[in-house]
Order: C-alpha cells, then structure tokens, then sequence
C-alpha cells in the first residue's frame, strides 16, 4: 500500500513538472525587423537583417528623440502595449533590471562611444493638468505611444549602437546590425 502511494505521488510530482514545461509566454515579441523615426520620418529601417534606411545624423549639442516600431515577418509594424512601462531611462550603463517593472517588454541599447553620442532608451509619461492641454492629448499619446530613443550629439564623428528589445531576461529580438549614427558640427541642424 505505501510503495502504490509513493509510486501516485511520484507521478504526481512527474507530471507536475512535465507541465511547467510546456507553458508558452504569449507576450514574446516575434520581430524581424525595426524602424526609427525622427519627427514622424523614417531615419532608419532594418529589415530580415538588411539596413533599407540608414540617415541617422544629429549635430553636436543637439538631442533628438526616435521612435521605434518593431516589424513582423511581412516587414508590418507589430502592435504593442504600453502597459507595464515605467519612466525611467535606460542606457547601457544606467540599465537597473530592479527599477524596471517585472514581465514588461523594454528597449535597451549598447556599444554606442559616449565621447561621440549619448544614446538611451526613453519612455515619456502624458503629464496634462489644465484643459486645453486635454484637448489634444489624443495626438500626444499616439505620438508618444511606444519606445522612444535618445540621442545626444557630443562630439563630431561617427559612432554605433546595437538595438536591443528585451523581455522577461531575455531578449526577443536584437537588431542585426549596428545603428550607425553621424554627429556633425553643424549648429544649422541644432536648431531643428
């Protein structure tokens, strides 16, 4: 009698395990591809591993801010949400897994020279406290809905960064190329 209920707590425990296997993560982005925009115009766009679009160029002293759109496998922008997003910045240096709220897709970044450019990871939280403001607050948020990244020129020359979306400690996509990025000397383009 106790070898059978050994032998059913056994299989019990067996089976328990074998089904903690096979639970799936529904949240898992299956990207192949992203896009940066500037002001709502495409700077950059990798796709199956090919750079399309190339032109990111900020000026010394100029921050500029992209948004980023993740593409499926048709090369169309995956829709996301923003819940879980906390307001804190992310770079390569800064990154503090405690900070960032558990189960929530974030971008991170890495490799870029930061005697050249600064760049970060950025989410923006829609502050509005008087009522014109509200009225388009609509427009806001689907400007502000999403990734947003950073970059900070400081010095001419040329740098990169390599574009990460991570979830859960894992990364569910990594860009396959690292994003070049020109910072000019130009005072013309700071003013933009």
């Amino acid at each position: 009698m106790k070898k059978n209920a050994f032998l059913f707590l056994l299989s019990f425990i067996l089976i328990s395990c074998e089904s903690e296997e096979v639970i799936v993560d529904e949240e898992h982005t299956d990207a192949d591809g992203f896009i940066l925009e500037y002001n709502e115009e495409e700077v950059y766009r990798e796709f199956a591993g090919a750079i399309v679009t190339n032109n990111v160029t900020v000026a010394v002293g100029q921050e500029i801010e992209l948004a980023v759109h993740f593409l499926d496998d048709e090369g169309n922008e995956i829709e996301h949400s923003d819940e879980g997003h906390d307001d804190h910045d992310h770079g390569d240096e800064d990154h503090d897994d405690e900070e960032h709220e558990e189960g929530s897709p974030e971008v991170v970044v890495s490799g870029n020279d930061a005697a050249i450019a600064i760049v970060s990871t950025e989410h923006h939280e829609d502050e509005h406290d008087d009522e014109e403001e509200h009225e388009d607050e609509e427009e806001h948020e689907e400007h502000e809905e999403g990734y947003m990244v950073a970059i900070t020129g400081v010095s001419a020359g040329s740098t990169s960064f390599t574009l990460t979306l991570m979830h859960d400690g894992h990364a569910d996509y990594t860009s396959t190329n690292p994003v070049a990025v020109t910072v000019t000397s130009d005072s013309t383009l700071a003013s933009n």
